[in-house]
Formats: structure tokens, sequence, C-alpha cells
């Protein structure tokens, strides 16, 4: 009978492998996590810290460094990751070199709530609370808040956060009741009565409109309101 050798061969080549790849796979199971890390993503304000998180870790899955990695569970990291409510993503990961990364994006605030609970409105226009290891800057909503009325600050706060001279220059959104809006301006006496926030694209050409001319005649200072209210109008109210 004629040995088919290189049929023999290959069966060994596979055998000696499989049996590599265990031994491999098995030796890499024993190794222990040798650091640990935490990178925040995207945000230079950090409204939670590296030692936060740590304690966190530490508290919920006790200590992680010199564990064999064999014993952790990635998903249950991250879902200890992401009960912080600083937390909008998180992703862990091992490199081969035995280094146990935490990936975290943070909730971005857009607008901070000044009522009877303090809070920021998120991104999403979820409720995000205070930090104490950095103050966003970001327009204060004051006056009657209600949920209507944040879903409402939340429109408002989207459309300046788009406008590069808004974004810049509103610094406060007080509610006088559900669907009438004051915007308060960094550098300017005068308020701008907003009115509710339908046809938010028009009010805010006409107040350009009349921002600029303003600016060019130097009236600005004269005037104590600046009402958006009115149909394609903007109705000032001098000192």
């Amino acid at each position: 009978m004629r040995i088919n050798w290189d049929y023999i061969k290959l069966t060994f080549l596979l055998v000696a492998v499989v049996a590599l790849y265990g031994f491999a796979d098995q030796r890499n199971s024993k190794r222990q996590v040798s650091k640990i890390s935490v990178e925040f993503v995207g945000e230079e304000n950090l409204y939670l810290t590296e030692d936060a998180v740590n304690k966190l870790l530490i508290q919920k899955c006790g200590p992680l460094e010199n564990r064999a990695k064999e014993q952790l569970v990635l998903n249950t990291i991250e879902e200890v990751i992401l009960s912080n409510d600083m937390v909008k993503n998180a992703q862990v990961y091992l490199t081969v070199n035995g280094e146990l990364i935490s990936e975290i994006i943070q909730r971005k605030p857009i607008g901070r709530v000044e009522g009877v609970s303090k809070f920021y409105l998120d991104d999403t226009g979820g409720r995000m609370p205070l930090s104490r290891y950095h103050s966003a800057r970001v327009p204060i909503i004051t006056g009657k808040i209600t949920g209507k009325s944040l879903e409402d600050a939340y429109v408002i706060l989207n459309y300046i956060n788009d406008d590069d001279f808004l974004r810049k220059n509103i610094i406060g959104i007080h509610i006088e009741e559900e669907g009438n809006y004051q915007l308060k301006f960094r550098m300017e006496n005068f308020v701008v009565n907003l009115g509710g926030v339908e046809n938010l694209n028009v009010k805010f050409k006409n107040f350009m409109a009349f921002y600029t001319k303003a600016t060019k005649d130097k009236t600005l200072e004269e005037y104590a309101t600046v009402s958006l209210e009115f149909n394609n109008q903007v109705v000032c109210t001098k000192i």
C-alpha cells in the first residue's frame, strides 16, 4: 500500500498548530492584568476623573490589577462605568500586554438649570448632575422650571449652539412661563423677549438684522428690551 506522505505531513502540521494555539491560549488566560488605564475621548473638560473611575471599579468589582485575565468580564466592567451619571458611553478592552483600558465618552452639558434643583441639561436633553471637578460655561436657565419649559429650553439651546455668535454671547434663558422665554446676553444690557420656540430661524434672522444696524448706529445701549414675539417684527423698548 502506498503511503500518502503529503497527507500525513498536513495532518501533523494541523495537530501542531492546534496544540500550539491551545497552549498559547491557556498561557494567555493565566496572565494577570498588568495595568489599569482610563482614557477620556473627545472632551477636554473632565466632569469625571480617572481616580473617580478607578474608585468606582474597586467598589463594584474589587481590585482589578494583578487579577487573572480569565476572571474578568469586560461587559460587566463597562456596565459599572456606565452606571456613573457623567458617562455617555464606555468601551473596555484588554491589550496583549495585559493592560486593561477603559475608553470613556462623557456626557456634554449645554445648559445649567438654577432652580429648586440644580443640574445640567445635556446634549440629548437629559438631566445631568453637577460635577465636583468642573463647572461648565453654559447658559443658565432660570424661572418657572417645568418639564415642557425644559423641553423648549433644550430646543433653544440646540439652536444657539449651532450659531457661533449666539453661542458666544447668550449667557442665560429665563422662563417667564411655558411658551414665553427671555434671553440674556453677555455684553448687552437689554433682554430679548423670544416668546415661544416656533419660527426660531426667522426670529433670530430678524434679531441679527436689528443687532447689526444698532451696532453700526451705536444705539445698543439705548434699549431695555428687544421683542421677537410678534410676527416677522423686532419691537424695541428704550431705557
